[in-house]
């Protein structure tokens, strides 16, 4: 894949990114305080489409995905699968070496919370580090891809992107009641294996290609999860607004374009027309139905729909410009695969057609998009790491044959998210060390020293880039390592007790506390998703308000993520727990200190630790659950606990 990033436009020059950004700025400034005075009747009438040409086509991302040869790197000792003749390659350009494979005990945590968000028991990292058969990294992928709590952990990734909440937003922020359905939904998918094509096509068109398949119109929910306000004055803004934003989010989430851009005028950079925008919002229109006061819920065909579609001008909802017949972006479209809807008795096929769009072969973002999504979250960056923009103002992959091998692949694999999981997990770049370790020699330390000189952010993938855990991760670790996790799955999302504090700034019966005190410990992704309040540990650690899709995490590092661990009352109690549950099982202060140590970090303590930690339980004065319900606090908060190496 060559690839290339043109520019329409030239008058910036050398101008960063940034800087052209301004200048847009301060022009729409001046644009916009020039024609302040103007009445809407003022503004031009008519719009003009430019087409597109040879050089729209020309970006590296919108063309065809194509069979690439696997590179044979002169050392191919270290390689596992086709993925490291391409890492190894891309390493022997810049005289860099792939470091050797992790130990048992970093991979099986590494794959444990990386599979299914969970951190593995001491009986399975015992059994894993004595197992001495070939295949025991395999059978590890395999039991952790089967499990169900695989789904519960890439759901969320996907919950993000799908701007996932159980309720409306804005000021009221409304309960959706069954909004839950679609987070199931996923779930079960996920853990189920559905080809991604097929996942597109139910989101996409559940309810015209599965009429009475419930789970099916459950998996529209997709298209109408953003916020929305049920009780506006104007219900044809309401629709103006929803429809927008689902189509900004269809464009964004399957073909990693930021078509939103084009919906008040043509796209500034991207070859994306305002008439590609409101053609593709087209197909959505029929089955977008809305009424006062009622919360959005899933996709309803009116059919035949006789209300034209029209392109809105300067995207005011009050100023519909020509008529817009439904289509696709045409930048991407080919004449191989061009958008043909079937016309039935019951459904005009408009979705159904777009949805078999994106997921046919000539489509060349799809599947590039999903490959980069996964990688991502495999190794904290994608190939790409703009995985929400592959337009010419995103970023260039760092390996663009290996992102086209992988598509191919993909497609050719069947669409399997589990094989392509499988195939980046048991690759040796994915199983190498992330840090030099402690018995290192002299020679591997000057090397490790070039390495991290060289590739400073593991960008070409030198060493397996160390990554922090979620929050959602964070308190289900907490809730493993102190015995209180429960893993019922599916329903309703439930309400662990809130701050005080906190609660006094909702309106009335915005958190009803769940009675069951046990469902109090479920995993994260089943807590209740509200728009306008993310529980505090998910708020802290930068989940997203989910008011937009998101692609990528922010990773901050502040004060209060340390507070919360230390002090909240989550943290105090979970730590008493775990204490007592240990003091009842050990009797001796060795012993505890041993478990303490296996339960929250996998591994016993060193001869060091042990020592200070005996030396802090000799100079306390408390009784013994407040010492060890210290030293559990205390290993919640070490950076070993929420640092996956």
């Amino acid at each position: 894949m060559q690839v290339r990033r043109p520019m329409k436009t030239t008058i910036f020059g050398g101008r960063t990114a940034a800087k052209i950004l301004m200048a847009h700025v301060v022009s729409y400034a001046i644009a916009f305080a020039a024609t302040a005075h103007l009445r809407a009747e003022d503004y031009p009438t008519e719009y003009v489409e430019v087409p597109i040409d040879t050089y729209d086509r020309d970006h590296w991302a919108f063309q065809p995905i194509e069979k690439t040869d696997v590179p044979s790197p002169n050392e191919s000792g270290w390689r596992r699968n086709p993925i490291d003749d391409f890492i190894q390659h891309e390493l022997n350009q810049r005289n860099l070496h792939p470091q050797p494979e992790a130990s048992r005990r970093t991979l099986i945590r590494r794959l444990s919370f990386d599979l299914t968000g969970l951190p593995p028991t001491s009986d399975q990292i015992a059994e894993f580090e004595l197992d001495a058969n070939v295949d025991a990294y395999d059978r590890l992928v395999n039991r952790l891809l089967e499990s169900p709590r695989h789904g519960e952990r890439w759901a969320q990734h996907w919950l993000d992107l799908a701007r996932f909440a159980e309720t409306d937003g804005f000021e009221h922020d409304k309960l959706r009641p069954e909004a839950w359905q679609y987070r199931d939904w996923v779930i079960a998918s996920l853990n189920e294996d559905m080809p991604y094509d097929e996942f597109i096509r139910r989101q996409i068109a559940g309810d015209e290609i599965y009429p009475n398949d419930k789970s099916a119109l459950a998996a529209t929910r997709f298209c109408l999860s953003g916020p929305d306000m049920p009780d506006i004055n104007l219900i044809k803004e309401r629709r103006h607004t929803v429809l927008n934003e689902l189509t900004s989010t269809v464009g964004e989430v399957f073909l990693g374009l930021q078509v939103g851009c084009a919906q008040c005028h043509d796209h500034k950079y991207d070859s994306i027309s305002q008439a590609d925008f409101y053609r593709l919002r087209a197909i959505f229109e029929p089955a977008v139905k809305l009424q006062k006061n009622h919360s959005l819920s899933m996709l309803q065909e009116s059919f035949p729909y006789e209300q034209p579609s029209h392109l809105m001008l300067r995207g005011d909802f009050r100023s519909p410009g020509p008529k817009m017949d439904p289509g696709v972006i045409r930048v991407v479209s080919s004449k191989r695969n061009a958008f043909a809807p079937k016309r039935s008795d019951q459904t005009a096929g408009l979705r159904t057609a777009l949805a078999n769009w994106l997921v046919a072969a000539e489509n060349p973002l799809t599947a590039r998009v999903m490959v980069n999504r996964v990688w991502q979250h495999h190794f904290g960056v994608g190939l790409t790491d703009t995985p929400s923009d592959f337009g010419v103002m995103g970023s260039e992959p760092s390996h663009p044959e290996l992102l086209d091998w992988l598509a191919l692949n993909f497609i050719q694999q069947g669409w399997s998210l589990k094989s392509l999981h499988r195939l980046i997990v048991t690759s040796a770049t994915y199983r190498q060390r992330s840090r030099l370790a402690d018995d290192a020699t002299n020679s591997e330390r000057i090397a490790w020293a070039s390495t991290l000189e060289e590739d400073p952010r593991a960008e070409f993938l030198s060493r397996y880039p160390r990554w922090r855990l979620e929050g959602e991760a964070i308190r289900d670790a907490i809730l493993v390592a102190s015995g209180q996790i429960n893993l019922k799955a599916g329903g309703p999302g439930v309400r662990p007790p809130l701050p005080k504090e906190l609660v006094g700034t909702l309106l009335k019966n915005q958190w009803d506390v769940t009675k069951d005190s046990s469902e109090h410990g479920r995993r994260s992704v089943y807590v209740f998703a509200r728009r306008n309040l993310r529980y505090p540990i998910f708020e802290v650690f930068d989940r997203p308000n989910a008011n937009a899709s998101c692609s990528s995490r922010g990773n901050s590092t502040t004060a209060p993520q340390s507070l919360h661990l230390l002090n909240s009352q989550f943290s105090l109690q979970m730590a008493q727990l775990m204490a007592n549950s240990i003091l009842n099982a050990h009797r001796t202060a060795d012993s505890q200190i041993e478990h303490a140590f296996v339960r929250c970090l996998g591994r016993t303590p060193s001869p060091q630790e042990r020592s200070e930690v005996i030396a802090f339980f000799q100079a306390s004065e408390t009784t013994d659950v407040d010492q060890l319900s210290h030293l559990c606090l205390s290993l919640f908060n070490c950076n070993e606990f929420v640092i996956v190496d």
